[in-house]
């Protein structure tokens, strides 16, 4: 008997979501996840103009998790209206959601941002908050405090006619106040959690590997932070989680809807295991 999970208004065949990022950027490659395994599928996140991104390197394998600094590389809302619209065509017999990832780098941006990805009329869409406000004097994320992260959110409700999911960042000192916050803003989920920063040196030259410096990590080691953030905001909202960070195996996904996560958002596993992780896991964690 083939199981049904709820998330929202939506029926889905399986609690796994392919998380932003990893291969949402062509829509062959997010109806292939949704063939192997996705309940749910979510597109690169993007933004009003197009990004190249940082130059390489950008990410790297360091054994326990991955390290990237892409730099959030995007075509631009306009074209990622057309990526949406062909991917949401391609998703729909399958009945598999489609949800959009955007960011800004101010308020207004969002609520542009949201505006145009509307054309595309996604199941969803995922407000990234964890991008630097410019307009702030020393560039502090939007995720960084309860009062800003509610200003984006009530920003990108009101031009919206689909549901939203705030993306919430890990590095705040207290992921359960942002997460009350956009809630009471009119979220009507939360995406928890984005990658957290860090650092790799080379020892032979004493310099950062990355490009950028600095770098999310994403993988097994981010879990333990991932499995936390996640029980703290489930104690404290009613709206339902998306539960993502280090989800590699059936085992990691319980442990993660144990946590308080309504689904369960699969990234860095696709790296690992292929785009058959996501069927994979949800195997593991029936078996």
């Amino acid at each position: 008997m083939t199981r049904i999970y709820e998330f929202l208004n939506f029926k889905l065949h399986t609690p796994l979501v392919l998380a932003s990022g990893i291969i949402g950027t062509s829509a062959a490659l997010m109806t292939r996840a949704a063939q192997n395994g996705a309940g749910m599928v979510t597109a690169k996140s993007c933004s009003l103009q197009p990004r190249v991104g940082h130059s390489n390197p950008v990410a790297l394998d360091w054994g326990h998790g991955l390290i990237n600094a892409i730099g959030l590389s995007n075509p631009g809302a306009a074209d990622e209206v057309k990526l949406l619209a062909e991917t949401r065509a391609q998703l729909q017999p399958l009945g598999v959601p489609l949800i959009a990832s955007i960011f800004g780098g101010t308020v207004a941006e969002f609520a542009q941002v949201a505006q145009i990805i509307m054309q595309a009329e996604p199941d969803l869409i995922e407000v990234n908050i964890s991008c630097p406000n410019v307009s702030d004097e020393f560039g502090t994320p939007f995720s960084g405090t309860p009062e800003v992260a509610a200003t984006v959110t009530a920003a990108v409700k009101q031009v919206v006619t689909c549901p939203i999911t705030v993306k919430l960042s890990p590095n705040v000192p207290s992921i359960a106040r942002i997460a009350m916050a956009v809630q009471s803003a009119g979220a009507d989920a939360i995406t928890a959690i984005n990658t957290m920063p860090g650092m790799l040196i080379d020892v032979t030259s004493g310099q950062p590997i990355l490009a950028n410096r600095v770098g999310g990590i994403s993988g097994p080691a981010l879990k333990p932070i991932a499995l936390r953030c996640v029980y703290e905001i489930a104690k404290v909202v009613s709206i339902p989680i998306i539960g993502t960070g280090g989800i590699s195996t059936g085992q990691d996904a319980r442990e993660m809807r144990q946590a308080g996560a309504t689904v369960v958002g699969v990234g860095s596993a696709v790296y690992y295991r292929g785009v058959s992780a996501l069927q994979q896991i949800y195997e593991e964690m029936r078996g």
